[in-house]
């Protein structure tokens, strides 16, 4: 094996050791805070929970997609959740392929929200979300801890297309 092939299987390594350990950090605290909520919290008995001035704990199934969009059940959440997994297979491909740093740490992001949700949508039949940002009497849409994720992962992407990408052509 040439040193050229041992340096891109060393990269190939790294990016899916980037893969696992950010998409398995998320997956794991996601559905550790659902467990924890659930079964432990027991929020399902709790109602609405002035947790903090600026949020509230609420159970809400969310059994859609962002924001409650397209709520489904029984073969329309099946097919919802392939879905899901089916743009969760590209991403990690996507993770794979690209040799950029920070890409792979947004789309690794991206992975385990759509693993901790997945999770939701197979074995929990919905998606569990319990934040509640407040402002007054104002509230907002109610979210989880793989929401958290992605906007994480969203906010990273922009920074790396504005900030960090370098768009400069190189002249031979």
């Amino acid at each position: 094996m040439s040193d050229e092939n041992l340096e891109t299987g060393l990269v190939f390594k790294q990016r899916l050791l980037w893969l696992i350990l950010i998409a398995g950090f998320w997956f794991v605290a996601d559905q550790y805070h659902k467990y924890y909520m659930l079964e432990i919290y027991d929020i399902a008995n709790k109602g609405v929970v002035e947790w903090l001035p600026f949020m509230n704990l609420v159970l809400v199934w969310n059994k859609g997609i962002s924001y409650g969009l397209f709520q489904q059940s029984g073969y329309g959440s099946i097919i919802l959740a392939s879905v899901t997994a089916l743009v969760m297979i590209g991403i990690i491909i996507m993770t794979l392929r690209t040799k950029e740093k920070m890409s792979v740490i947004y789309l690794s992001f991206f992975v385990g929200t759509a693993l901790g949700n997945g999770y939701d949508r197979v074995f929990r039949e919905g998606v569990v979300d319990v934040f509640q940002p407040k402002f007054g009497d104002y509230t907002w849409y109610v979210f989880n801890i793989a929401d958290v994720a992605m906007t994480l992962g969203v906010v990273l992407l922009l920074i790396d297309v504005f900030f960090l990408s370098n768009s400069d052509t190189k002249e031979d």
